[in-house]
Parts: C-alpha cells; sequence; structure tokens
C-alpha cells in the first residue's frame, strides 16, 4: 500500500452496498480473518459527509502498523480503496490500493 496525499484523491460521494461490503471484505482480509468476523472485530459504520466513507465506530480502533490507528475506508473515482489512519504524531494518513489488486 503506497502513501498519498489527501488532495491526489477524488472520493466518491455514495457507496453502493457492493462498494461498502468489498471494503468490508478486504478489511476483514487485512486483518487476517478473525473468527468472530469484521463486524465484531472492527465494527464499521457508512457516512456520508463531505464523501462516503466506512468510519471505525470504536475510537481509537484497530491499531495498523504498531503505531496507526484506523480511522476509515473509502473508494475513489477511480476504484481504489483508500485507508485512513491516524500516525502517532495523530497525523491522518491515506494508503490507497486498487480494487483490481484485491482479486490477484
Amino acid at each position: 500500500m503506497g502513501s498519498v496525499t489527501v488532495d491526489q484523491l477524488s472520493f466518491k460521494k455514495r457507496l453502493s452496498m457492493i462498494e461498502q461490503f468489498a471494503i468490508k471484505d478486504f478489511l476483514f482480509k487485512l486483518v487476517g480473518e478473525p473468527t468472530e468476523g469484521i463486524d465484531d472485530f472492527l465494527p464499521l459504520e457508512y457516512t456520508e459527509d463531505v464523501f462516503a466513507k466506512m468510519e471505525a465506530k470504536l475510537v481509537p480502533g484497530l491499531v495498523m502498523n504498531n503505531d496507526e490507528h484506523f480511522r476509515y475506508a473509502t473508494i475513489t473515482e477511480s476504484n481504489q480503496i483508500v485507508i485512513a489512519v491516524l500516525d502517532s504524531n495523530k497525523e491522518l494518513k491515506h494508503r490507497i490500493i486498487s480494487l483490481d489488486k484485491l482479486n490477484n
């Protein structure tokens, strides 16, 4: 996953149910397919504020890469999943992955 700045991205305003499930499925695989399921391990809430996203219900939420806290996941207009995390300096970082790469 590469790190990008938010001004380089164009987020979707709405996510279909299929896109919401694709995000959940991606996160489920990313965290190692927990036996309790993604909804119990990482409860997410769909919101459409400035853009559509699946946000962590619990704060600080899932810790990734030792010191990053998962905040939300969304999809860009070019069908790339974006994960937003807070780093140890409380700075919001975005990581992007192409949906095409998920199928390989």
